[in-house]
């Protein structure tokens, strides 16, 4: 029997505001000590009166705007029950029937063929408490760093319309390359501001009855996730084959050992017992902010893709590397602006496509943190010097490298 996946994806992106979602304290807990970035009311005593972020409202406005939802002219928050130690009140404040966006849709390209991917909602909730498992003397013990709780946490549901594990990556792909340009989100998986549960089953071929869907979480980059819906999909028709019952479950990817496994069984779906939040009133969303939030919108990646395609003649497979990371988007354009008329746009691309990203690749870095190293104006002039022949290519890949480790300009390496 042949079967077809069916993939849903469920994304939380932490949003790049000052404060957290309900009370003042910074949201810029990266690199603090455990526990001081907080507050009775994200500590969850008893009696404190949360209030709402307006930035976090509009940068959700931002994103399903972005997302080409409908806004919400009427939203509430709602009190998500359960217990959970890293969940300091014994709820988290969500949104459940009234998100603030929803009925939206993200278009993405695999192989040469578009689809549209439809997004059921965009909601606003606070995020969790960090659990911090310890070992000491043969004794099993967590401790928990508060400064994460309350920190914005907007989640983005999409449809169950992926049918492979390559276009649930080129999904979250778009979908961080948008936050990115808004500038809602840093989208940095690695260190938990992008976050992905993915739904997975599986079904006959022209058959509409699913098998029951597994979640699977602990996936904390692009690889992750294609590898382990790879994984997961092989697995539940192996499972098929050989006359196995598939059940609903929670499943964690593990990197190292490249599977995923068992984490707990959801053959009944957790009764969060939702209620409206009574200490945060309805927020009525009006047509005129949601224009004034419409007319500040940057320039989205699609957007800019097109105009490297018609300004610069850029092929359009350039375009999309170029503008799938806004940092490398504008890192693209400065080296333009420090080149003038010096180079064409196609040699810049060449080298930002090719050495640059093999050394990023190879070093595990993200174009940001290359360009703290080779600014555009000093790899525009190592540019120069292979356009003009002083170096030829082969060399000019070495400079590039001991540029990146050093931090020298091209003309003192070449001289």
């Amino acid at each position: 029997m042949e079967f077809e996946t069916i993939i849903g994806l469920e994304v939380h992106a932490q949003l790049l505001t000052k404060s957290k979602m309900y009370c003042a304290c910074s949201a810029d807990y990266a690199d603090a000590p455990p526990n001081t970035h907080v507050c009775p009311v994200c500590l969850g005593m008893p009696g404190v009166l949360p209030v709402i972020n307006k930035q976090a409202i509009e940068f959700t406005i931002m994103t399903g705007l972005a997302l080409n939802c409908a806004i919400s002219e009427y939203t509430k928050f709602d009190r998500k029950n359960y217990p959970y130690p890293d969940l300091m009140k014994g709820y988290q404040i969500s949104q459940y029937d009234t998100p603030v966006a929803r009925g939206g849709r993200l278009t993405i390209e695999v192989d040469g063929e578009k689809k549209k991917i439809g997004i059921t909602r965009v909601h606003l909730e606070e995020d969790v408490a960090k659990l911090l498992h310890q070992t000491a003397d043969g004794e099993h013990y967590s401790l928990v760093d508060v400064n994460r709780s309350g920190v914005p946490l907007m989640e983005i549901v999409g449809e169950p319309d992926l049918r492979s594990p390559e276009e649930a990556r080129q999904y979250l792909i778009k979908l961080r390359s948008i936050l990115q340009f808004l500038g809602v989100s840093t989208g940095n998986m690695e260190e938990g501001s992008f976050r992905c549960d993915a739904n997975i089953s599986i079904r006959p071929v022209g058959a509409s009855e699913f098998y029951p869907k597994v979640e699977v979480k602990n996936m904390n980059s692009f690889k992750a996730v294609y590898l382990a819906l790879e994984y997961e999909a092989d697995r539940q028709r192996k499972a098929v084959a050989k006359g196995e019952r598939l059940v609903q479950e929670t499943r964690g990817w593990l990197d190292d050992k490249g599977k995923t496994v068992s984490q707990r069984s959801k053959e009944y779906a957790h009764d969060y017992r939702y209620f409206p939040e009574p200490d945060l009133p309805p927020l009525v969303i009006t047509r005129e902010w949601v224009d004034q939030i419409k007319a500040r919108l940057p320039e989205l990646p699609e957007a800019r893709r097109d105009r490297f395609v018609s300004e610069y003649g850029l092929p359009v497979y350039d375009a999309n590397l170029l503008t799938s990371s806004k940092d490398m988007a504008d890192y693209f354009e400065e080296m333009l602006k420090a080149a003038g008329k010096a180079l064409p746009p196609k040699d810049i691309s060449n080298w930002l496509l090719g050495p640059a990203s093999g050394i990023m690749n190879a070093s595990n870095i993200d174009t940001k943190v290359f360009r703290q190293k080779v600014s555009a104006a000093k790899f525009v002039q190592l540019l120069i010097s292979r356009a003009q022949g002083a170096i030829n290519d082969a060399t000019a890949k070495s400079v590039l490298e001991e540029m990146f480790q050093t931090g020298k300009t091209a003309l003192d390496i070449i001289s």
